[in-house]
């Protein structure tokens, strides 16, 4: 029986999360559908383009992302002391730009007066609109809903879309930010559809490797702060230069003509992770088979079940061994 959303996120425990969406219909999300040989190669930048917009408006960041042929990988990272720190208007002004709002909002930003009763429906209205604007739930329903809608439009069909609702995985320490960040930009290389990072096209990873050849970060997604320390700036907590070389040269040896292995070298990242390079191979080809549910050290696993009040820990066995 699938768990509910609520038992499934603990923002005390972790703000990271790993989102995955699958398409129900064989004519694909993206890419060529090879009984008709239609194209749908553009619905991509239609994923892109509103993952860009959901960010710039929810208290929500992008930290990496996927956009496969019949499924879509994210990695998000809830910034609640965000949501609660912007005020009333701020808040009803960033709804407005998804929703219309109700009566009370336009007339609250339109600068009229509401009375006391009309006050207390407002500031319940506010409050809910607050929650939702660091709810992973909405995130993705804003952003399935459209592309749904687009994709139902152009194949002038209704019906669903997508499977269901989107699965979640907590993702409780550094470790397991680190490996699901490479498991989703090193989807295309797996899938045979890129050879390196550079080449896979619609992942958080190219966009990376572009702007980093200016020396700067994208705006888009949630940048790298480097390693953790005391004060501690909003970001990513490693270095940007030891995760794209760790991306690179995993992406290099993934390939079907070598076995798994990291050279001879073993990168800054991992040492610092306490991580094997025959376990990140692992891994970063198997993560979603590895692991159903939270991610992280046993320690960690502890406390995420404790604060949800949950008795199971479903993938204890595998973090034990992999995080040893």
């Amino acid at each position: 029986m699938a768990i509910a959303r609520k038992r499934q996120v603990s923002l005390v425990d972790t703000k990271y999360y790993h989102c995955i969406s699958r398409c129900v219909r064989r004519a694909f999300l993206c890419g060529e559908d090879r009984f008709t040989g239609q194209s749908y190669e553009h619905r991509r930048g239609w994923v892109e383009d509103k993952l860009g917009e959901l960010a710039k408006v929810f208290c929500i960041d992008v930290c990496a992302y996927a956009v496969m042929s019949n499924h879509t990988h994210l990695v998000l990272y809830v910034d609640d002391k965000k949501a609660n720190r912007l005020n009333d208007k701020a808040i009803v002004i960033r709804w407005h730009k998804l929703c219309k709002g109700t009566l009370l909002t336009q007339k609250y930003i339109q600068g009229e007066k509401l009375s006391k009763v009309e006050l207390i429906f407002f500031n319940q209205t506010v409050k809910q609109y607050r929650e939702r604007l660091a709810s992973i739930s909405w995130f993705m329903r804003l952003l399935n809903e459209d592309i749904a809608r687009r994709a139902n439009k152009e194949d002038n069909c209704t019906g669903r879309f997508w499977e269901g609702r989107f699965k979640s995985q907590a993702l409780l320490d550094e470790a397991a930010i680190a490996e699901c960040m490479a498991y989703v930009d090193l989807n295309p290389i797996r899938a045979k559809m890129a050879n390196t990072a550079e080449e896979s096209d619609h992942t958080s990873a190219k966009v990376r490797l572009i702007c980093a050849k200016e020396g700067k970060q994208p705006k888009q997604l949630l940048r790298f702060a480097g390693m953790p320390r005391q004060i501690m700036p909003k970001g990513l907590p490693f270095e940007l230069k030891s995760y794209l070389e760790l991306i690179e040269l995993t992406g290099r040896v993934m390939r079907e003509d070598k076995h798994g292995h990291i050279d001879n070298v073993t990168l800054p990242l991992l040492e610092r992770l306490n991580i094997s390079s025959e376990n990140w191979l692992k891994l970063t080809t198997q993560f979603t088979r590895v692991f159903h549910g939270a991610v992280g050290r046993p320690a960690s696993q502890k406390g995420y079940c404790e604060n949800l009040n949950r008795k199971r820990r479903a993938n204890i066995s595998n973090c034990a061994k992999l995080f040893a």
